[in-house]
């Protein structure tokens, strides 16, 4: 018979052994195949560009003694340039094909009066040609684009906005798209799959770099000019035949030159302190990979990334051993059959390639069920990242993930599968004349080593176990974690009326009129507003001057700064601790005046009546009036920071953050507010509208991705040993029913036997717990980098770990030996 009509015989004869193993599999490589997937879309996979190994990113780390804008998906100022310092090197490189500048920024869209929002790039008129792309409509954005600040009116959509919003609609060339209230002329489609630079962020359309404006409007032009205004990120396309160490050379002569003779002059006659004119003479361009684009996500997504994929792929290796004991057991159960074939002249090469493609049809079969549970798993995990990074993601499995989990299931028919086939098809012929061959169980060298399986099995549990209890309890200290405000019963939402060219004047007018529109809801108990948004890592410092401290030279005088509404301490529950809260008649005809946190009291020695100033200033024009008590506004892990408070009616923001607080379900105010947003204005979209406990949880979202995939993998992992011991406890009865039969009918006792089974256990699993241990203090160490609150040998978890998996073991083998001890005598003796 054919060995793959065999094995399909096998595999009907034997159909639980046959959906245990499909199912372990599918769990195993799933699982792996997911964390692959993520692990390379963030940190492996290439930009769909030709050549992408031929992309470098710029930086130039230094002194930057000016201001700047920073994106939102890369956020690393070190890689930051001026527009004319791009300029300069555009027209100057050599070794390059081309310098592409870009920045990513939010915006206000309006297309045929359907007002929403969306995500852009502003990119040079080389950024396109620098990446050798081809439109899938139309043209791209080009040098012809941008001969002048604010003239170039065009805009390229991305393929998946252009497939969401239009339909897939090729007669959208021509058509208008209104971006924060400038209409701009559809002039192309990128092509399919590219989603910009940016890792993590999806660009929904492009415009020229000199189309600043829109993204920050009242900008004024001269940061066109500054060199001192940082803003633009850099890449570059080496030429053929030619090394970036020899391109990097002569770019960086260039920015040397342009450094030393122009930009370092302008500085000269500025108060700097001592040598950081000279380390701003001596900042040297630095160039890195950019074959993945350029991305902050990737930083922070590297270390937990690369722990789950680690516990992954060690959740495989339990599945691979516990395939690999079921596999021997079966073999050892067909031994006899086996020695009949090769009696029967069957060569061991045959008997090997027979097993193998038992082993190879389980396998595929667990193989293809791989790919549903990992892209269950991916959509999962997507689902518990924050919306800004999960939109920039692909939530499909890749080719690459595909063909990982085909890997995956090979290595697992060599490796796993050869073992036990090389093993069985060692038969004597003549075992075949012997009744109890078929209960050999290939003797007391295979029970040796599906032992050693086991106890692998148990020490890679113990590991992962320790694990999820590392990140569990990191993640619990965190939940535990004093903000200083109540979050409950709190929805929140931004709109930036400024992106659609309210000037200042009609700015807080709208402010104020949406506040009291929201205060008038029923249910609604206090509207707060702000400024900046809460608990999403971002932060504004500005250095201070205090009234009556002398502060040493290069101390620290900066402090968080927020512009709020009179109910934000009301609205998030921050207590009043001195003075009084802001009032309505704070607003651009009275005094200045400030409220402070009391990190900033204690700090600055401050109280209520001083006065403080921005920079290094002599004059105090703010006066303090109150004092608040200490929260945290930024993130939930890092520590509270000095911040001065500062009334929005004296000062006008570009966006405002509101933070309503009701006694109604979360839900209705949800419902509610795009409703009351719209009557103010239609064209004003409602942003990141959601609860502040999901903002909470968004600003953890690695520590519950590590808690709750390390938690899932760590029980699957403990259940698989539990189930492996038992098979193997279960099966070595069964092999060893005559010799613990042949002991009772001698006089031991029933429970000398059970203890010899236990004390079996107990030596693999102080072997395999030791083992484990030792894995879990050394990967500890690695783990503190993410841990919050608590040691990598944190012995609660350490014990705790050790006394789930003693019970496991304890479970998977009390029904064996307990069997054992009733094994009648009489009824063993009479098999053969």
């Amino acid at each position: 018979m054919h060995p793959l009509k065999m094995a399909l015989r096998q595999l009907r004869l034997r159909p639980g052994l046959s959906f245990v193993v499909i199912t372990m599999l599918a769990l195993g490589v799933g699982a792996t195949t997911a964390m692959f997937s993520l692990y390379h879309q963030i940190l492996l996979r290439p930009l769909p560009v030709p050549e992408p190994e031929r992309l470098v990113n710029l930086a130039a780390p230094g002194p930057k003694l000016g201001g700047g804008v920073r994106d939102l998906g890369i956020g690393d100022r070190a890689a930051q340039f001026s527009y004319p310092m791009f300029r300069d090197l555009e027209k100057a490189q050599t070794g390059f094909t081309g310098i592409a500048a870009h920045m990513d920024f939010l915006a206000n869209l309006s297309f045929e009066d359907r007002p929403t929002s969306g995500r852009g790039y502003l990119v040079s008129g080389s950024y396109f040609r620098v990446l050798d792309l081809k439109p899938a409509l139309g043209r791209f954005i080009g040098p012809d684009d941008e001969p002048r600040i604010g003239e170039s009116a065009v805009v390229v959509l991305g393929y998946e906005f252009w497939r969401q919003r239009f339909g897939g609609d090729p007669g959208v060339l021509g058509k208008t798209l209104t971006v924060n209230g400038q209409p701009l002329a559809i002039v192309g489609v990128a092509p399919d799959g590219f989603r910009g630079t940016n890792v993590g962020v999806r660009a929904d359309f492009f415009v020229p770099l000199t189309m600043l404006p829109l993204a920050m409007p009242g900008t004024d032009s001269a940061i066109f000019e500054a060199r001192q205004a940082y803003w633009v990120y850099l890449f570059a396309r080496l030429a053929p035949g030619v090394t970036l160490e020899s391109a990097a050379a002569r770019l960086n002569a260039v920015y040397s030159g342009i450094l030393n003779d122009v930009e370092a002059p302008q500085l000269s006659g500025q108060d700097l302190p001592e040598g950081t004119l000279d380390r701003f003479r001596a900042r040297q361009i630095e160039f890195s990979p950019g074959a993945q684009g350029q991305s902050s996500l990737a930083a922070t997504a590297e270390r937990p990334l690369a722990l789950l994929l680690g516990v992954a792929a060690l959740v495989l290796l339990i599945v691979c051993v516990n395939i690999a004991n079921l596999l021997l057991a079966r073999g050892a159960a067909r031994a006899g059959e086996m020695a009949t074939r090769a009696s029967l002249g069957a060569s061991r090469g045959s008997l090997i390639r027979q097993l193998l493609t038992e082993a190879a049809v389980l396998i595929a079969i667990g193989g293809l069920a791989s790919l549903v549970v990992a892209a269950t798993l991916v959509r999962v995990i997507t689902a518990l990242l924050p919306a800004g990074i999960a939109t920039g993601l692909d939530p499909e499995l890749s080719p690459k993930a595909m063909l990982f989990a085909a890997a995956a299931s090979l290595v697992t028919v060599i490796v796993f599968g050869l073992a036990p086939a090389w093993r069985v098809s060692d038969a004597n012929p003549a075992l075949a004349m012997k009744a109890h061959a078929s209960r050999s169980g290939g003797g007391r060298a295979a029970m040796r080593f599906r032992g050693v399986l086991t106890t692998a099995q148990i020490a890679f549990s113990l590991l992962l176990l320790v694990l999820a209890g590392l990140f569990t309890r990191s993640l619990m200290n965190v939940a535990r974690e004093n903000l200083g405000m109540d979050v409950d019963s709190i929805v929140s939402f931004s709109v930036t009326p400024r992106l659609n060219g309210y000037g200042p004047e009609r700015l807080a007018d709208y402010y104020d009129r949406l506040e009291e529109a929201l205060a008038a809801q029923p249910g609604v108990r206090a509207v707060g507003s702000a400024g900046v948004p809460l608990l999403v890592d971002f932060i504004l410092h500005q250095p201070l001057s205090v009234e009556g401290l002398d502060a040493p030279a290069g101390a620290d005088t900066s402090a968080a700064v927020a512009v709020v509404g009179s109910d934000f301490f009301a609205a998030l529950g921050i207590p009043q601790r001195a003075g009084r809260a802001f009032t309505r008649r704070d607003d651009a005809s009275s005094p200045l005046v400030a409220i402070v946190n009391e990190d900033f009291a204690r700090k600055f020695g401050t109280q209520v009546g001083k006065r403080v100033g921005f920079g290094t200033t002599t004059s105090y024009p703010i006066e303090i009036v109150g004092i608040v008590a200490d929260a945290k506004l930024w993130s939930v892990k890092k520590d509270v920071e000095p911040v001065i408070y500062l009334p929005r009616y004296q000062s006008v923001t570009p966006a405002m953050f509101y933070y309503v607080r009701a006694s109604v379900a979360p839900e209705a105010l949800i419902s509610m507010v795009p409703r009351v947003v719209a009557r103010i204005d239609a064209d004003v979209p409602v942003t990141n509208l959601q609860t502040m406990t999901e903002t909470v949880q968004s600003n953890v979202y690695v520590d519950r991705l590590l808690s709750t995939l390390s938690a899932g993998f760590a029980a699957l992992a403990t259940l698989l040993a539990g189930v492996g011991l038992y098979g193997v406890l279960a099966y070595g009865v069964t092999q060893r029913m005559r010799e613990l039969g042949l002991r009772l009918a001698l006089g031991a006792r029933p429970q000398t036997v059970r203890a010899m089974i236990l004390k079996q256990v107990a030596v693999m699993a102080l072997i395999g717990g030791a083992i484990g241990l030792a894995a879990a203090l050394a990967l500890g160490r690695v783990a503190e980098a993410v841990l919050f609150g608590l040691s990598g040998r944190d012995p609660f978890v350490l014990g705790g770990a050790s006394a789930v998996l003693a019970g496991v073991v304890l479970a998977g083998s009390w029904l064996p030996a307990r069997r054992a001890a009733r094994i009648e005598p009489t009824e063993a003796l009479r098999q053969e």
